[in-house]
């Protein structure tokens, strides 16, 4: 009896302290959204320079993927590569038979889906940082593989081992009004590979040996190192800190994230740290585990549903006619040199597209832009499979089609490229955010390797031969999203995530969700 009677205080005073620690926990986590939520654009910019730094720094990394992707789709159309790789002759020049033109362009997405698969576990252990840097590090030592090799097998075996994923990061540690801009800066980061990988066939189009593809492969080895050296310095991930129960170092990494001296009402560590803490409880409760399976149960199956819809759509409305736009060019009728100008001009727009993008995420949000910009990809594609209906040959129905592909590259450029990298991070729930991210960038690997397959078929004059008409199939598929995006993409615009965890969890429908957005500071308490 007296021991019981000892006892039970102690536990009430224990229950005590720890309702108490939940309740400050609580108040800082409110204290973050409201201070979130008031945060103008200028206020956030002078709020959190260094985190803006990193996630530009980190993102960068793209730059890489970007120039790779459009490297190996134009060497398709490269007298110097297809004089060294050519395996039959057409119309007295050498090129490369359609098999092995889908083989080569589709290796880098078959080592991307084995790649992002080990690295949601890997994240998941070691985080961010150190996951991405020895990633980096492989990368060295891959691309030996495609400058020496002189054989189609080994081009495809140095294209495989270069698929490496990257840049989720920016999405975890910025605010809300940051979020966009810094989220599809990672869609300018390929655009601005694929405009220098343009330059640089610009540059050596008319050498006809070795050293004309050799030498834009052995530019990639400018990136890594400096790459490297940014995962060294950079602060790790608060979101990944904090699921670690790391709590202290989150902090830390947070306060390299914000200014000391910016002279506004911005979250502290202490609160930012509590609201990702808060988040991730409310997760907790709602998922047992962080497993791949996860993804799939409840709530958390149609987040999973929206990250891999956005990414495959982002695929399957055409921009591979971008990927091959060099050959593209050649099949409509203009010469090499003509062609090479053109892929340059194209990808300068895509740059303007994507910078005119960030306003427009601003005022619109997500959900109607991506629309908007499906809609006009559609009736641009269709335009281009009518002018292809012209005399073959014709100067005008050239010009004609690649005008109109310029045009679809800057409404492609401005909505759906850069918006998919803003909706995919914003998507999954905090615990479950990398693992549904591989799950939704695997989806668009297949889909690429997909697309990829096809495109030569399409193009090659040995194969299909459709040419221009293609732009009739991409239209048709590009009808395909639109509807899927009308009925199930919902609005994320101004919703931090634990606010996000509420929408789903209640399955509220895609086209209300700007309207039923509610205030986290009531709900968050009930969980």
């Amino acid at each position: 009896m007296a021991a019981s009677s000892v006892e039970k205080p102690e536990r009430i005073v224990d229950d005590q302290k720890h309702s108490s620690a939940d309740k400050i926990e609580f108040a800082d986590a409110q204290a973050a959204t409201a201070k979130e939520h008031s945060l103008t654009l200028s206020q956030a910019l002078k709020a959190y320079p260094k985190a803006i730094m990193w996630s530009i720094l980190l993102s960068s990394a793209v730059v890489m993927e970007g120039y790779d992707t459009l490297l190996i789709g134009s060497y398709l159309g490269f007298p110097s590569f297809n004089n060294t790789f050519g395996n039959q002759v057409v119309e007295g020049e050498p090129s490369i038979t359609a098999p092995w033109q889908s083989a080569i362009t589709n290796g880098a997405y078959i080592g991307e889906i084995l790649g992002l698969q080990l690295t949601g576990y890997l994240v998941g252990w070691y985080g961010n940082k150190k996951v991405m840097g020895g990633a980096t590090m492989l990368m060295i030592g891959f691309i030996f593989i495609s400058f020496f090799g002189k054989t189609l097998p080994l081009q495809l075996v140095g294209q495989i081992l270069c698929g490496i994923p990257w840049g989720v990061y920016a999405s975890e540690v910025l605010p809300l009004n940051l979020r966009g801009y810094l989220t599809s800066y990672v869609n300018l980061c390929w655009v601005i590979g694929q405009f220098i990988a343009s330059g640089v066939l610009v540059g050596v189009n008319t050498r006809t040996d070795q050293w004309g593809w050799r030498i834009p492969f052995a530019i990639q080895w400018i990136w890594p190192l400096p790459i490297i050296a940014v995962c060294c310095f950079c602060p790790e991930s608060p979101t990944w800190l904090t699921s670690h129960d790391r709590l202290e170092e989150a902090e830390k990494s947070v306060r390299r994230l914000q200014s000391s001296t910016a002279g506004v009402n911005m979250p502290s560590p202490q609160e930012t740290v509590a609201l990702l803490a808060h988040t991730n409880a409310i997760e907790a409760r709602l998922s047992e585990g962080a497993g791949y399976t996860e993804c799939f149960k409840g709530s958390n199956l149609r987040r999973t549903e929206v990250a891999v819809g956005t990414w495959v759509t982002q695929q399957m409305c055409g921009p591979v006619l971008q990927t091959y736009a060099i050959v593209f060019f050649e099949q409509a009728g203009m010469s090499a040199s003509q062609a090479f100008n053109m892929g340059l001009g194209l990808y300068a727009l895509a740059f303007i597209g994507t910078l005119l993008s960030w306003p427009m995420i601003k005022r619109f949000g997500r959900r109607s832009i991506f629309l908007t910009g499906l809609a006009c990809a559609f009736v641009t594609l269709m335009i281009v499979g009518f002018i292809s209906l012209g005399p073959a040959g014709s100067a005008g129905v050239s010009w004609g089609i690649g005008a109109m592909l310029l045009v679809y590259t800057f409404v492609y450029d401005s909505s759906i490229g850069p918006l998919t990298y803003v909706i995919v991070p914003e998507a999954p729930s905090s615990r479950l955010r990398h693992k549904t991210t591989v799950l939704a960038r695997n989806a668009y690997n297949i889909t690429c390797k997909w697309t990829g397959v096809i495109s030569p078929y399409m193009l090659n004059p040995t194969a299909w031969d459709w040419g221009a008409k293609a732009g009739f199939f991409w239209a048709g598929c590009t009808a395909l999203c639109l509807t899927w995006a009308f009925f199930r993409l919902p609005e994320t615009k101004d919703a931090t995530f634990a606010e996000l965890e509420l929408l789903y969890e209640r399955g509220v429908p895609a086209r209300k969700f700007a309207k039923e957005r509610v205030a986290i500071t009531e709900q968050m308490g009930a969980y």
